[in-house]
């Protein structure tokens, strides 16, 4: 695996043109003014979520694949050779699930508002692929619904563009997207907004660097969002779950790391 940082599905449908056609409103709040979910990696571990889905057939019993990493972040690895138990062979997994604060799993519903916001490290050895890479997704546990919003590392030949992307609607369109090299090798803010339902809405900004301040690469909102909770919740995952079918030379041993985590309803 490349050497720690050591600093606190699916074809892609349409082209990857950095904003489908939508109308924009204003950019998200960035966050919640009291959180709900705000974990400490260093007290909280791997506490903070309902679980980890990674090697689920037990292959690499050796493995570390979520890991905290110099007391504030969560390293998340994955091998080019890993296999997850879905998909007949052709993806693979390394994720977290959920929003868990003293125990107590966070859940998001129909007509709720809500922000949430976290800081991400994508290293050069993870690339934008043909096929599908979610980096995050939104899902409903009950039904397996979804995924309803992503994040996605998408590529078009030459160009790698990273993509907020309301998946399940047709066409999957995006939210906001641009251009994924100059985001690579350094932290950056993502920060969401959303309203769950049938017909819901959702938000993002991502940001060239950390904070609230640091310099905005793509923004947008969108209404009329599939993210149903389908009678249940709607769950976030962060991590890397991506198909093995693209491209062998974009499917590397590579890791992605999260810090900052915050939720809460606006």
């Amino acid at each position: 695996m490349p050497d720690p940082i050591r600093f606190s599905r699916r074809t892609v449908l349409h082209s990857l043109a950095l904003a489908a056609p939508a109308t924009f409103l204003a950019a998200p709040t960035a966050h919640a003014a009291a959180p709900l979910w705000h974990p400490n990696p260093a007290t909280d571990g791997l506490k903070a979520f309902e679980g980890i889905e990674a090697d689920r057939g037990g292959h690499h019993p050796e493995r570390k694949y979520v890991v905290v990493e110099g007391g504030d972040h969560y390293r998340f690895n994955i091998w080019k050779d890993d296999r997850d138990t879905t998909g007949g062979g052709d993806r693979q997994r390394t994720e977290s699930k959920g929003m868990v604060q003293n125990g107590t799993a966070i859940k998001m519903r129909n007509g709720e508002k809500w922000t949430l916001s976290y800081e991400m490290y994508i290293p050069a050895s993870l690339h934008g692929t043909s096929k599908f890479t979610h980096i995050f997704q939104t899902k409903t546990p009950k039904t397996n619904g979804g995924p309803w919003v992503v994040l996605d590392l998408m590529r078009s030949g030459g160009k790698e563009v990273i993509a907020a992307r309301a998946y399940a609607n047709s066409g999957s369109p995006n939210i906001a997207a641009t251009d994924l090299a100059p985001l690579r090798n350094k932290w950056i803010t993502i920060e969401w907004t959303f309203t769950p339902g049938p017909s819901g809405a959702a938000g993002c900004v991502i940001r060239n660097g950390t904070g609230s301040g640091a310099p905005i690469a793509a923004q947008g909102n969108r209404t009329g969002v599939k993210i149903p909770d389908e009678g249940d919740y709607v769950r976030p995952k962060w991590g890397i779950y991506r198909s093995v079918q693209s491209a062998s030379s974009d499917i590397l041993d590579t890791y992605i790391m999260f810090r900052n985590y915050s939720a809460g309803r606006a």
